[in-house]
C-alpha cells in the first residue's frame, strides 16, 4: 500500500517554514510543500487555484490550507480528485467572516490597507511597540516570506472578495477557539482546538502532529 500524498499550503504571504514543526508518520504519508506564486496581471482566484492545481502531481492527495491557503485548498479541489480537503484557522465560505471583513468589502477598505508596511516588516521591526507586538513582528520576519506588493494586494482583495456561501460538507475544518482573525462565534461545523490561535499551525503542532494522522485515515460517512 502506497504512502498518501498529503500537500500543504500556507497562509497569506506565509512560506512553507510555518509547518516546520508538523510531522506525519513517514511509513503512511507523503509530505510535499506548496509556496506562494505571484499572480499574473487580472488573475482570478479560480484561475490561480487551477495553477497551483497543475503542481499536485499524486492521484487523489490530501490538501491541507492554513487560513488563505485553507481559501486556496478548497478553490484547487475543482480541479483534481482529491482524498480529503482539510482546512486549519480558515473559513468554509465568506458567512464566517468577522463583521469587520464584511464591512472592508462593502465600503472597499481593504484597497487602503498598507500592503507595503508587511513587505517592509524589518524596518517596522526597528521600532519598539512592546514586548508582545515585537514578538509577533519576529514571528511574521521568520514565516512571512512573501513580500511582493503585487501579491500582497492580490491577495487581501481574493479574501475580501470571496464569493462562495455555500459549504462544501466534505471539508473538513480545524479551528481554534481562540483564533482573532476568524473568531470561533462565526464559525460552524469544525473540530475545536482549546486554546487555538490563528497561528495554532505553530503553537498547537503537538495535537496537530496527534490528530491528523486519524482525521485523514478516517473513513467518510
Amino acid at each position: 500500500m502506497g504512502k498518501i500524498p498529503v500537500y500543504f499550503m500556507p497562509g497569506l504571504a506565509a512560506s512553507s517554514t510555518i509547518f516546520e514543526r508538523i510531522v506525519l508518520p513517514d511509513n503512511r504519508f507523503e509530505i510535499v510543500l506548496l509556496e506562494w506564486e505571484i499572480p499574473v496581471d487580472n488573475e482570478t482566484l479560480v484561475d490561480y487555484a487551477k495553477r497551483m492545481a497543475s503542481k499536485i502531481t499524486h492521484p487523489h492527495p490530501v490538501l491541507i490550507g492554513v487560513s488563505f491557503g485553507g481559501i486556496l485548498v478548497q478553490e484547487m479541489s475543482k480541479f483534481i480528485e482529491v482524498r480529503k480537503v482539510i482546512i486549519i484557522s480558515s473559513v468554509k465560505t465568506n458567512l464566517e467572516f468577522p463583521k469587520r471583513m464584511k464591512v472592508a468589502k462593502a465600503t472597499k477598505a481593504y484597497k487602503l490597507i498598507p500592503t507595503h508596511l508587511i513587505a517592509n516588516i524589518e524596518s517596522l521591526s526597528a521600532f519598539s511597540f512592546g514586548s508582545k507586538i515585537n514578538q509577533r513582528l519576529k514571528l511574521y520576519e521568520k514565516f512571512l516570506r512573501v513580500r511582493d506588493k503585487r501579491y500582497l494586494d492580490w491577495a487581501v482583495e481574493q479574501v475580501i472578495l470571496w464569493e462562495r456561501t455555500v459549504a462544501d460538507g466534505s471539508v473538513i475544518h480545524i479551528h481554534g477557539d481562540q483564533d482573532d482573525v476568524f473568531p470561533i462565534k462565526n464559525i460552524r461545523n469544525c473540530i475545536v482546538v482549546k486554546g487555538g490561535t490563528h497561528v495554532m499551525i505553530l503553537t498547537k503542532y503537538k495535537w496537530l502532529n496527534e490528530n491528523l494522522p486519524k482525521i485523514i485515515l478516517e473513513l467518510k460517512n
